[in-house]
């Protein structure tokens, strides 16, 4: 370590105790850790002698964050899920006070990575976007291991996930001005995919059969892949507020400038909650530019057949767009994502897409998932002891060393902000309170 002992301090985790776990790896690193808890949940995960508890206003929250750094030296701001609210506003500060911000969720190179990165993902990830650049930095490094060894379940997942939800549902006295950035209540969210999780044996098989018969049929086709509408890179990484957005963009441009044999396939999320009516928004969307037979909808069933077979894929910012990427899919990227870029995904307007999307550049997509796992993915996962030890350790050494990002993919300013500032993205804590999230639905979003 550096002389100068750095101090941490975490924000909002992944539902689970994966973030403490990070935290008393860091100790170890000879690092101070320190926590802010926000709401119910962030309590249950973590609420030993490194916690303070925030029970203000969201208005008076970088106020309040700013001071908290300056009374405890904070070197270092860790967060989950860079575009919640509060971590905008975290991060605009740590900007300002000169922290180092440093940002993990998911991983890109799933099903057992965990992404950490500086500062922010997609719009404001500073992984490059130059292909020379992504080229010449991955000549040197060794092939990504993309053996699974850290498998969980659904349960496993989908335990915290509610325990952590129901929590700021159940409790809310103890935070009583915590405000949850999530698209529908838990409760709607949770009562309405129980019945989707009971039946999905049954769509699956109803939908192998779709598969079979879209690509039997012989005519191309392009698939679109639904993210969940809840998901909060969709509404803060993309100018849509709601799928149907994109979903009326992409077929209005399908029934002018496609070829007319070719086919429309919208691929519902296998992990839908089934509240938004997406038979129906495709359906309408369709009759209302005139192409109701060459446009699908299958609920269930491999996205991997379709991808494979497929003239092309449409993506907002879906991780699936690097699967499609992958079997070597013409993409189309609609919204912000770290991989939209020069060579793998199609860069020419949509109206352009239907007869002129080139396939992705193999040997640069090879380069850049193994920049990737050697800068910004670390292996491991949040739900299992083994898998979050491994990433806990990993995440621990690149942050107590100042390795995240290198070498080789530290941009010194985010190559995709402007980008997303000419689609009219909110970018800003203050953009987002001037638009701020409207209250937690218990019923579809959408109208036609």
């Amino acid at each position: 370590m550096s002389s100068g002992q750095k101090v941490f301090l975490f924000l909002q985790g992944p539902p689970g105790i994966f973030a403490r776990t990070v935290a008393d790896e860091l100790e170890l690193f000879g690092c101070r850790t320190l926590r802010i808890n926000l709401c119910p949940g962030d309590w249950l995960n973590w609420h030993d002698h490194r916690c303070t508890n925030y029970r203000g206003s969201l208005k008076a929250w970088p106020a309040f964050f700013e001071a908290f750094c300056k009374e405890n030296g904070v070197t270092d701001l860790v967060y989950y899920a860079d575009r919640v609210p509060y971590h905008v506003a975290a991060a605009e500060i740590g900007a300002k006070l000169g922290l180092t911000c440093s940002t993990y969720e998911f991983g890109y190179l799933r099903p057992d990575w965990i992404t950490l990165e500086r500062v922010g993902m997609s719009a404001h990830s500073h992984f490059p976007n130059d292909p020379d650049l992504i080229l010449q930095q991955a000549k040197d490094l060794p092939p990504v291991d993309l053996v699974p060894r850290y498998k969980f379940t659904f349960v496993q997942e989908a335990f915290q996930e509610v325990v952590y939800n129901m929590s700021n549902v159940l409790f809310p006295l103890l935070y009583p001005r915590y405000r949850r950035d999530r698209f529908y209540h838990p409760l709607a969210d949770y009562l309405n995919i129980l019945p989707r999780l009971a039946l999905g044996k049954n769509r699956d098989r109803i939908a192998a059969h779709l598969i079979d018969d879209v690509i039997a049929a012989g005519c191309p086709y392009y698939v679109f892949p639904l993210q969940l509408q809840s998901d909060y890179q969709l509404r803060y990484n993309s100018p849509f507020d709601h799928i149907a957005e994109a979903a009326e963009e992409v077929i209005r441009s399908f029934a002018k400038v496609a070829p007319v044999a070719s086919r429309l396939v919208f691929k519902v999320h296998p992990l839908d909650n089934g509240i938004e009516p997406w038979r129906k928004i495709v359906k309408t969307l369709a009759r209302r530019y005139g192409v109701k037979k060459r446009v699908y909808l299958i609920d269930g069933g491999n996205l991997d057949i379709l991808l494979r077979n497929a003239a092309g894929a449409l993506t907002i910012n879906s991780t699936t767009g690097l699967h499609s990427l992958r079997v070597g899919c013409p993409t189309k990227v609609l919204g912000i994502a770290m991989y939209d870029i020069t060579g793998l995904t199609c860069q020419k307007p949509i109206d352009e897409f239907w007869r002129d999307g080139s396939r992705p550049d193999q040997e640069l997509l090879d380069a850049l998932e193994r920049l990737l796992a050697a800068t910004i993915q670390v292996k491991g996962c949040f739900y299992t002891d083994k898998g979050r030890r491994a990433g806990a350790y990993a995440m621990a050494s690149r942050l107590a060393y100042g390795q995240v990002n290198l070498p080789g993919a530290l941009c010194t300013h985010p190559p995709r902000l402007e980008k997303a500032r000419q689609k009219g993205i909110r970018t800003t804590f203050a953009e987002q309170m001037e638009d701020p999230v409207k209250t937690e639905r218990w019923t579809h979003a959408w109208q036609p």
